[in-house]
C-alpha cells in the first residue's frame, strides 16, 4: 500500500458510532512534482456482499424491497428501494455472508453461489469493498419467510419477479440501486435474465 506519492499521512477520528468516519490529512505528489496538502473525510463501514436469485425454469428473480434513509432524505419519494439481497461481511468470508444473508432477507437457503465481480462501493468516501455473487434458486429451497432479522430491526419485502418485469423496471429507472443494477447488467450480458 505505500506509494511514494504519499506520505505524511495522519488520521484523526470523527466518529465511531455504528461506523467509523475519519479525516485523513496527507502531502500528495502531483504528476508536475509538486507537493500538495490534502484532506479527505473516509467512512469505513466494513465490506459487503450482494447476490442477484435467479431461477431459469420460472425465468424469475429474487429482490428485495426495504426502507433506505439515506435515500429519503435526498430526494428518493417514500425512501424505499428494490434491491438485490446483501449485507455487511462482519469479519466472515464473503460467500459465507451471502448464503446467511440470502437466508435471512430472502427466506431462501442457497449453497451454490457463483461470485462474478468485486469492487469498490463509492472509493472517494468510503473503504467498503463489495463482492458480487449470483446463485440460482428453487421453490425446495424456501426455509422460511424471510424479511430479515428482528434483532437488527430489519423490515423486508422479499419480491419474486420476472425477467420480463426485472429489465423493464431497470429501464425505466425504477431500479436505482448501484449494486442491483451492476447484477442486473451482468445477467443480460450473460443471457442468464
Amino acid at each position: 500500500m505505500k506509494d511514494s506519492r504519499v506520505k505524511n499521512i495522519r488520521i484523526d477520528l470523527l466518529s465511531k458510532k455504528a461506523y467509523t468516519l475519519n479525516n485523513i490529512t496527507f502531502d500528495y505528489q502531483l504528476k508536475n512534482g509538486n507537493w500538495v496538502r490534502q484532506s479527505r473525510e473516509c467512512y469505513d463501514r466494513g465490506d459487503g456482499a450482494a447476490i442477484l436469485l435467479y431461477n431459469k425454469n420460472k425465468k424469475t428473480i429474487i429482490l428485495v424491497k426495504q426502507f433506505r434513509m439515506p435515500t429519503y432524505v435526498s430526494g428518493n419519494g417514500d425512501g424505499f428501494l428494490v434491491e438485490v439481497c446483501a449485507g455487511l461481511l462482519d469479519n466472515q468470508d464473503p460467500i459465507d455472508c451471502i448464503i446467511r444473508e440470502t437466508e435471512e432477507e430472502t427466506g431462501y437457503r442457497v449453497s451454490n453461489v457463483k461470485k462474478v465481480y468485486e469492487a469498490y462501493s463509492s472509493p472517494g468516501v468510503m473503504t467498503e469493498k463489495m463482492h458480487f455473487f449470483v446463485g440460482e434458486y428453487s421453490s425446495n429451497m424456501k426455509v422460511n419467510d424471510g424479511g430479515g432479522l428482528d434483532s437488527e430491526h430489519e423490515d423486508i419485502e422479499v419480491l419474486e419477479l420476472t425477467f420480463k418485469e426485472a429489465k423493464a423496471m431497470l429501464q425505466n429507472g425504477f431500479i436505482n440501486d448501484t449494486r442491483t443494477i451492476v447484477l442486473l447488467q451482468y445477467a443480460l450480458i450473460q443471457n442468464i435474465l
